[in-house]
């Protein structure tokens, strides 16, 4: 994903433009990006649309087969990448219900063979359909086949956070889109920092499902009304520009994003307490049946 350029000397720099963000656990965006290599995958069958129109209508048929074969697989291989990405960026994380990099190999494999065989010869397609699964595998890999950190977590919670995480993200991507009209890159920023801030929330509440209640009001209610903020506040400030207008907003992102911060920090806070509970459960249950503990 390309990153925009600023710096000390940069237009729009500021006394927190220089502050190292990339440290901080930026959680999944809502636009992960396949890469440059996927989207050539709907590049590479093009030339099968002009070849077919060259072909008597048998071949002009195979052909095309074969480009809307190699397009499908194309699709799911992109979209397989980014349930990838999505899987590696999550501590607990479930695998992809459907395998689309494995299947976007088969149908590679298959758009190939179709093309060789339109082209003549059952060898040589058949070489070309085996080539484009095992190359399509060495490139993109397969599927993640495995549930990630999801022992002992509660698979009905987990799929009501997943939801409502989804759902807040839609909500963080309405407020990326609606701030862009109102050109202001300061602002921009200003909007994707506080973002980062509720993932931290996101994040912390995918690993642990039972804080979902304490946070739910945060994710819905309180991300809702800033979504239609940030939408009135960048129709009006594209139009007039009012600074006024524009300082009101950002005490308004200041104040949700240590709301959010705030949060996240007692959620956290409350799961330490819950394990030195359970710390200390299990050494009064030890002490009671007779074994010695050292101390601390």
């Amino acid at each position: 994903m390309a990153k925009r350029f600023s710096g000390k000397f940069s237009p729009d720099s500021g006394p927190d433009r220089g502050i190292d963000r990339g440290s901080k656990p930026t959680g999944i965006p809502a636009n992960i990006r396949a890469g440059w290599r996927a989207n050539m995958l709907f590049f590479a069958p093009l030339p099968l649309v002009f070849r077919a129109f060259f072909k008597n209508p048998e071949g002009m048929a195979l052909t095309l087969l074969a480009f809307g074969v190699l397009i499908l697989a194309a699709w799911l291989t992109r979209d397989g990448i980014k349930a990838h990405k999505a899987y590696d960026a999550r501590r607990a994380a479930r695998r992809p219900a459907i395998p689309r990099k494995i299947f976007g190999s088969v149908l590679t494999g298959i758009g190939l063979f179709i093309a060789g065989y339109a082209a003549g010869g059952l060898f040589n397609s058949l070489i070309f359909g085996f080539l484009g699964v095992v190359l399509h595998g060495f490139a993109f890999g397969p599927d993640p086949m495995r549930d990630k950190g999801m022992e002992g977590i509660d698979s009905f919670q987990t799929e009501r956070v997943a939801r409502v995480v989804d759902e807040a993200e839609k909500h963080l991507a309405a407020m990326s889109d609606a701030i862009v009209r109102a050109g202001d890159r300061k602002i921009e920023d200003r909007v994707a920092q506080f973002q980062i801030t509720v993932r931290d929330m996101f994040r912390t509440v995918e690993e642990d499902p039972r804080d979902l209640t304490a946070a739910r009001k945060y994710l819905s209610v309180y991300l809702l009304g800033a979504r239609d903020a940030t939408v009135k506040f960048a129709d009006l400030y594209g139009r007039t520009k009012d600074k006024k207008v524009r300082d009101d907003y950002e005490a308004l992102l200041s104040d949700l994003e240590n709301n959010f911060a705030a949060r996240t920090e007692k959620l956290l806070l409350d799961e330490r307490s819950d394990l030195d509970v359970e710390i200390e459960v299990l050494r009064e249950r030890l002490q009671r049946d007779g074994i010695h503990l050292r101390s601390k």
